[in-house]
């Protein structure tokens, strides 16, 4: 009898063992060789001509995850991160449109014209565009509807109207606020500078209160009848606030900023791929993507098929915020100097101020929590977390610093990978190739309708504006993975000692932690922690 039960154990581990090595070698490098090749060939500057090897920094816990994620395959169990940690998520309703008797409205006669001129990308505009709003009613003044400037970083020049749908946009701020396309003519002739109603970000301090747009902003409107804020970056603080303007910030953001239907189309588009099926799934998608939300009419004919889950995933790991971190991440000597040189050639104000401090190693840097994820760091959290070998991930802005040699690791363990390069064609993706804002609309897409959301940097507009979308649309169904960069730097820094188990203990407490339903703290962003009675309710 035991002869006979040890042959079948034999029998069953070799299975186990052979289907082990069939997921994790020839599968893998499969599915991570068509990503990574259409990846290389859509953005040939990502990747040198020289193949690089893999780079490492965590390889026995690298080694444990993926025997981890082949002990998986056979277990019927999922991650509990496809659903929020905390019941009480479902209890906040959003409600920054409702309109109540201590509306501010439309003053009676407007105190002159506010310009604002935007920069940044997608992003940091989009805040820009919300803040202005705010401050013209607070300034009694007519908005001319926002411009955006052009950057030598971003390279993109649309405007509003290329991304927002105008007219729904003024229609539903146009009983808080006037806005008007242009100046009217009679001021478009006039030397905006020369008067004095050029306002640039040196001229207010970030995080700008109330008051000191009353102090120093008021006078110049009701003398010249017109004001310019050339950048507008940041400049109006979350607290103090008064709750109506606090409430038309929430009003602007989740309710008047509609994408134009270009990129709700392809959105649409995108998002069926993603899923593999073509009905809607959340309030997030009817409002993201509008008439073009797909139809659930083809479920009904077939209740048996469902839509595939996919977790977005946004990873920072561009070239000038790894040099800008003045981090190290296991490249080498080699990589080093590369980093060296980007921040001598694209950084020369913080060069200059590393000549006057005393510097921070790299390795204090790291325990500090201010060192941008790898994706090698991500995928370990996210096995850490539960979550398969054969997740749906979709990859967010596709500009990681190391192309393959990077990604390898990350692809190893999770070979289901996708952007929006792979999963639309090269003539689908032709109208929106050079207008990077645009391209980041289909991201915002992409991760706001997800089932989850993870991020490696919460800091980023993006992670901060699709988190906050999530928590103001979800319902309390659609979680945000938001790791701790120091408390995972200390998990992490035990790479040669701890014990799988403990690892995943540890990350699942880390991401439950970030995941506590709190209210909007004293001066943290209303975009991101809509959770407050300016924007949302209590059901």
């Amino acid at each position: 009898m035991l002869i006979v039960r040890g042959a079948l154990f034999l029998v069953a581990s070799l299975g186990a063992i052979l289907l082990w090595l069939h997921l994790k070698k020839p599968y893998v490098w499969i599915l991570s060789a068509q990503y990574l090749n259409k990846y290389a060939k859509e953005d040939k500057t990502t990747y040198s001509k020289e193949e690089k090897p893999p780079v490492q920094m965590y390889g026995r816990l690298l080694n444990l995850a993926s025997n981890a994620l082949a002990e998986k395959e056979f277990k019927q169990e999922k991650s509990n991160f496809w659903e929020e940690q905390y019941q009480k998520a479902s209890v906040w309703k959003p409600c920054a449109d409702k309109k109540d008797s201590e509306s501010l409205g439309k003053p009676d006669k407007s105190n002159g014209y506010l310009m604002v001129s935007a920069n940044g990308g997608l992003n940091q505009q989009r805040v820009a565009i919300c803040n202005a709003v705010a401050l013209a009613s607070l300034l009694n003044a007519t908005l001319v509807l926002p411009r955006f400037l052009y950057s030598n970083v971003w390279k993109d020049p649309s405007q509003f109207g290329d991304i927002y749908q105008e007219k729904y946009f003024m229609k539903i701020m146009k009983d808080d606020v006037n806005i008007i396309k242009e100046l009217p003519s009679h001021l478009k002739s006039l030397d905006i500078e020369a008067i004095g109603s050029l306002i640039t970000d040196s001229d207010i301090v970030k995080e700008a209160k109330p008051s000191d747009y009353l102090q120093k902003v008021l006078p110049l409107l009701l003398r010249n009848g017109v004001v310019h804020f050339l950048g507008f970056g940041n400049r109006l603080g979350f607290d103090p606030m008064p709750f109506q303007l606090q409430r038309l910030r929430c009003k602007c953001n989740f309710h008047a900023l509609k994408f134009v239907p270009k990129i709700q189309q392809v959105g649409s588009l995108l998002i069926k791929r993603i899923r593999k099926y073509d009905f809607a799934q959340s309030m997030l998608d009817k409002q993201l993507l509008g008439d073009f939300m797909p139809s659930s009419a083809s479920k009904m004919n077939d209740p048996t098929r469902r839509p595939s889950r996919y977790l977005a995933l946004h990873l920072r790991f561009e070239v000038d915020m790894i040099a800008y971190s003045l981090c190290e991440f296991g490249g080498g000597e080699d990589e080093k100097r590369e980093l060296k040189a980007y921040r001598e050639s694209h950084f020369p104000l913080l060069i200059e101020r590393l000549k006057n401090s005393k510097p921070i190693s790299p390795s204090e840097l790291r325990k500090l929590g201010r060192c941008p994820l790898t994706p090698e760091e991500a995928a370990l959290v996210l096995t850490g977390l539960g979550f398969k070998r054969g997740t749906h991930i979709y990859l967010a802005g596709s500009h990681m610093h190391g192309g393959e040699s990077r990604m390898y690791p990350f692809t190893s363990l999770y070979p289901n990978l996708v952007t929006k390069e792979t999963l639309l064609t090269a003539s689908e993706l032709a109208p929106f190739r050079n207008f990077s804002s645009q391209m980041a609309a289909l991201d915002f897409i992409a991760c706001a309708t997800s089932d989850v959301f993870a991020m490696t940097d919460s800091g980023s507009q993006l992670s901060s504006l699709v988190s906050g979308f999530r928590t103001y649309y979800g319902g309390g169904h659609a979680p945000n993975l938001r790791p701790n960069k120091k408390r995972l730097a200390a998990i992490l820094s035990e790479n040669s000692t701890i014990g799988w188990n403990s690892f995943e203990d540890r990350v699942r407490k880390m991401i439950e932690e970030g995941q506590r339903v709190r209210i909007r703290g004293f001066g943290r962003s209303i975009y991101r922690q809509p959770r407050c009675p300016e924007c949302m309710c209590k059901s």
